[in-house]
């Protein structure tokens, strides 16, 4: 518009219009801010994390159940796929299948009756470490702060106080001796405090009898009754035995105190 004060001979001045910004209220500009804030505040709280967890470990059993990974020891491997190559792939489909929930000794077994023992040990070890790596993330990430509160009581106390303190000497017993599930002693470990390189490196060391007693075993499948697959058998059922009977001790231990 023009300026008023012209009258003292001075030439007409033009004020710029206000910019767009100022006409916002305040008012909706600060409760834009806040929502916006909150639901922020929401969408990464502890709570919303673990929900996202939940919703995707049962995405990938539901998966698993969808497509039947376990057919693979009927149909065979892709005959494109062979040696190094197939290996590779394999210990990815692994990984990713231990954390949704498949059996390892079917992927052991499956390791050893598609490649061999050797290689099939290779790719069964280097999948152990990726699916506990990938859960061991997942679940520090998503679970972590929300579950720790939760741990109240007395057993779940003392089990998070071994983990923590001795991360690396309970992660090797539990690889070891067979007692706890492969997926909830990753889910376990990640709440706990235990640290990154002893979780993975304590999987790898003490995931070595287990998978190759199995790798040999489903190398061996077809001779039963062959000395290998016997000693095989030996070598999984033993530390299974020793496993129970160390917990049924440690748990009489944990009780008296």
């Amino acid at each position: 518009m023009l300026d008023a004060t012209t009258r003292s001979g001075g030439t007409a001045t033009v004020t710029p219009p206000l910019p767009a910004t100022e006409l916002v209220p305040v008012e909706f500009t600060t409760v834009s801010t806040g929502l916006a804030a909150r639901c922020t505040r929401a969408l990464l709280s502890p709570w919303s994390r673990l929900s996202l967890l939940v919703v995707l470990l049962l995405s990938a059993a539901g998966t698993v159940l969808l497509f039947e990974p376990q057919r693979l020891l009927a149909d065979g491997w892709p005959p494109q796929l062979n040696g190094a190559a197939a290996s590779l792939v394999f210990a990815v489909a692994y990984g990713l299948c231990t954390v949704a929930f498949v059996p390892r000794p079917l992927l052991n077994l499956a390791a050893g009756a598609l490649f061999g023992w050797q290689l099939g040990l290779g790719a069964a070890l280097a999948g152990t470490v990726l699916g506990a790596g990938i859960a061991f993330g997942l679940g520090r990430m998503l679970g972590q702060e929300a579950l720790r509160p939760l741990l109240r009581g007395r057993l779940l106390k003392a089990a998070d106080g071994q983990l923590s303190r001795h991360g690396f000497r309970s992660m090797m017993a539990a690889r070891l001796f067979p007692g706890v599930p492969f997926w909830a002693a990753n889910y376990c470990a990640s709440v706990s405090r235990m640290g990154w390189f002893p979780f993975l490196l304590a999987t790898g060391l003490g995931s070595i009898p287990n998978t190759a007693a199995y790798a040999v075993a489903g190398a061996r499948a077809s001779a039963p009754t062959s000395p290998a697959f016997l000693i095989a058998m030996g070598f999984i059922a033993l530390p299974a035995l020793i496993g129970a009977a160390v917990a049924w001790r440690k748990r009489h231990r944990i009780r008296s105190h």
